[in-house]
């Protein structure tokens, strides 16, 4: 650190608001709706860090655009409805700050 320089602490939404997304028009998560429906608890609509996942009219809907590839839905997902891989080459997230 420099000297008589000032740290300003970050809360985690200030870091994240520093990460890129270079968004693929084809999503690297894919969801099955038939399965989801018969989901007796939809786990990944509570345990999304940044809740990509949301029921609407008893469905749950899914947005990757602003997925941090994390994973936790395809480890929470024990219904067998998430196909996940890593968004391909050049696109996805790009950590700024940790």
């Amino acid at each position: 650190m420099l000297e008589g320089s000032v740290v300003i602490p970050m809360n985690i939404d200030d870091k994240l608001a520093l990460n890129l997304f270079h968004v693929d028009s084809i999503p690297h998560i894919e969801v099955n709706s038939e399965i989801c429906k018969k989901c007796p608890h939809w786990l990944c609509t509570y345990t999304c860090p940044v809740e990509n996942y949301k029921v609407e009219n008893d469905n749950v809907v899914f947005n990757w655009e602003g997925c941090l590839e994390c994973g936790t839905c395809n480890i929470v997902c024990d219904q067998g409805a998430v196909t996940w891989n890593y968004p391909r080459g050049g696109f996805g997230i790009s950590y700024r700050f940790g």
